[in-house]
């Protein structure tokens, strides 16, 4: 029972999900229709990432690149914010979770000598930045590509909305960053001579290049899944230890804790009494509850207002470590770092979220965003 206790509480955000799941089944009965609740390919693909990057690791790649990288760059604040630029730009073609999942372990890997407080603005930063940066595109995150597709929007009519919104958070980015410290790197943190193993640099490369073509939609996602696991299975199978299962069946909680929620009558009845008007705060604050991915996909019911729900969905991915899903990723990474306290990761993280959430908000909420496009 202990031992029980013990995982509880080393796994907050798991158990808290867990809980508000059971809970949910209470008001809406099991059944067939739980099946449609879990998004596989976004578990599917979140497994095939995992086991990639934990292959990138294990044949040195990561170790050369931060050797590269801590050889070229000597300070803090230029080192965080190239990784925060990086995170921005690439999660507007490769989405929010590919790049989190993707630059997370690399930039720890990279900055584990310089400190937890160190480690925890950049992975915030990162996580920031990824979230927002994933804004500009259809293809950056689930929220835009079903609003994309739901309102049959054109792309100058998306890019209208997006890019101004994209800049506005890109200077947000830039700001956070330049207020650290710019103190100089640990000598210690790259500089030797690290070889890494070619066979599986390529194998690894073609994998993950397969899983982002899964991501755009290219192949379809059971394929890539299919191939990785084979891949790994014969040629280093220890990997499998490697994923990080407890994210995923964190996953499975909130989806099914937001698909029961959305068959509740009352709260459908309560949403669409209150929303008009006020889609973009509304849709902001009801994803700090149930993330934007299913507020998107919730709230496009009640309302035609497609620009105020991609406004509001994106900017809600700031706030809570479940406003964006994709947020989970960066802090499973940053809880099971040697010398980093999850709960001051989530107290840091939910202050610099939510000063941002309340920035964008006040900027962009009824109307007031319209008068700038």
């Amino acid at each position: 029972m202990k031992s029980v206790f013990k995982f509880l509480k080393s796994e907050p955000v798991l158990t808290i999900a867990a809980l508000a799941a059971i809970a949910s089944c209470f008001f809406v009965t099991p059944d067939k229709e739980y099946l449609s609740y879990c998004n596989f390919e976004v578990l599917g693909i979140l497994l095939c990432l995992m086991l990639v990057v934990a292959g990138f690791t294990h044949c040195g790649l990561f170790d050369l690149l931060t050797a590269k990288i801590s050889s070229k760059i000597k300070t803090e604040k230029t080192l965080i914010l190239l990784l925060s630029l990086v995170c921005f730009f690439s999660s507007a073609l490769i989405t929010n979770d590919v790049a989190l999942i993707t630059f997370v372990p690399f930039s720890i890997a990279l900055l584990k000598n310089q400190g937890s407080k160190t480690l925890i603005f950049t992975v915030t930063l990162e996580t920031i930045a990824a979230n927002l940066g994933s804004l500009l595109t259809p293809i950056g995150n689930p929220q835009n590509l079903y609003l994309y597709s739901h309102y049959s929007m054109s792309i100058n009519d998306f890019f209208a909305v997006t890019l101004p919104l994209g800049l506005v958070c890109l200077i947000l980015v830039c700001i956070v960053g330049m207020v650290r410290k710019n103190s100089s790197l640990s000598a210690s943190s790259g500089g030797n001579a690290y070889t890494v193993k070619k066979t599986a640099l390529i194998v690894y490369s073609l994998l993950f290049a397969m899983s982002v073509l899964s991501v755009l939609g290219i192949i379809p996602w059971y394929i890539s899944l299919i191939c990785v696991c084979i891949v790994v299975f014969f040629h280093e199978k220890k990997l499998f230890l490697k994923a990080d299962y407890i994210l995923l069946l964190t996953f499975v909680c909130f989806f099914v804790l937001v698909g029961n929620i959305a068959r509740i009558d009352a709260v459908s009845y309560a949403i669409g009494s209150i929303i008009n008007g006020k889609e973009t705060v509304f849709s902001a604050l009801i994803s700090q509850v149930i993330s934007n991915v299913p507020a998107a996909a919730m709230l496009s019911a009640f309302t035609d207002n497609a620009k105020a729900l991609i406004t509001g969905t994106n900017i809600g991915g700031l706030g809570t470590v479940i406003a964006s899903m994709a947020s989970l990723i960066s802090y499973r990474f940053i809880s099971k770092t040697e010398g980093v306290k999850s709960s001051r990761y989530l107290a840091f993280f939910s202050a610099i979220n939510f000063a941002l959430l309340i920035v964008l908000l006040a900027f962009f909420a009824f109307g007031e965003f319209a008068d700038y496009i």
